[in-house]
């Protein structure tokens, strides 16, 4: 179908991951004129391949994102490769949002879904981020099961890492916690660790070392090696959400202690009348799947607003 951008519509989408394309798929079957807008960014694209969504578990981010933007194009949606460079509320009447992108293009809709989702700051560590997305790792849902029975090193970098390597351990018996930069755990911490049999290697990590493109360890600050297969670490991480500063939405520190998120309540809905947010920009530890189901959750409560505002004015042109 034809993707010229056009002066209004009903919903813009701002994100184009698995929240909002699984969000535009839901609004262009119930017939709202939708685009997305998208700066072709998705936090899992050094993954090869997206896991726990049931019937396509594996799928390639880059595939599974090209049959997303075909099933929204097939509904009626559109998808714009663009990146946003201003969103407004004005006076705009029946469309108040103002959206400008990098290429100067405006267009205006009645309602915003942000699903610009995260982006996570990775520990300092010199040959870690090559090798993020493969065996430098975060998730055990996301790839635990990849990893399974494998020699598993926790990058310690703050309070989290007990439950990291306790998580862990349901994949692996060699598990090694590296006290790196966070705290040494003690008491209790130490009992749980022992009690899944979670070897504590004290001291500083200096590198990451690679060998024929694979991760086979690190070196302490001491001089010492730790034979390993994959690296856990634990990101910061970061609501891309600087576009949206004019509408008055603020990024706050998320209760994890993990990052900062944009706040929204069950539904989706922010403290802007009119904007929604789905997936990683406000649920941090949101999966493929769960992301998914924000962005259509979301667009089911933005259509459900829209008919409001709709039947409202019909009455009252009565």
């Amino acid at each position: 179908m034809d993707d010229t951008l056009e002066t209004t519509y009903d919903v813009l989408v701002i994100g184009g991951g698995a929240a909002g394309l699984s969000g535009a798929l839901t609004l262009a079957r119930a017939r709202w004129r939708v685009a997305v807008i998208d700066a072709g960014a998705p936090r899992n694209a050094p993954a090869a391949g997206v896991h726990g969504l049931l019937g396509r578990d594996g799928v390639s981010p880059a595939e599974l994102l090209a049959t997303g933007r075909a099933e929204v194009r097939a509904v009626g949606g559109q998808v714009h490769d663009a990146r946003v460079a201003q969103v407004v509320r004005d006076d705009g009447g029946t469309h108040p949002f103002a959206v400008t992108l990098d290429d100067g293009r405006v267009t205006r809709a009645r309602r915003l879904l942000l699903a610009t989702g995260l982006v996570d700051e990775l520990p300092d560590v010199p040959g870690l981020a090559e090798r993020w997305g493969r065996d430098v790792l975060h998730c055990p849902f996301c790839h635990g099961y990849e990893v399974r029975g494998r020699r598993i090193g926790i990058l310690a970098t703050g309070p989290h890492a007990v439950r990291q390597a306790l998580l862990f351990s349901q994949w692996s018996d060699q598990v090694v916690l590296l006290t790196h930069t966070g705290p040494a755990p003690t008491g209790d911490d130490d009992a749980r660790l022992a009690a899944r049999s979670v070897d504590v290697v004290d001291g500083r990590v200096r590198q990451v070392v690679t060998e024929d493109e694979r991760l086979t360890g690190v070196v302490l600050d001491d001089g010492g090696t730790v034979a390993l297969d994959a690296l856990v670490v634990g990101t910061t991480m970061r609501a891309r959400a600087d576009v949206v500063g004019p509408l008055g939405l603020a990024v706050t520190a998320h209760p994890s202690g993990q990052g900062d998120h944009l706040v929204a309540d069950e539904t989706g809905r922010t403290s802007v009348p009119g904007v929604w947010v789905a997936g990683n920009a406000t649920n941090l530890s949101a999966q493929v799947a769960t992301a998914a189901a924000e962005g259509t959750w979301a667009a089911a409560q933005i259509t459900m607003d829209l008919i409001e505002a709709d039947t409202a004015a019909l009455v009252g042109s009565r």
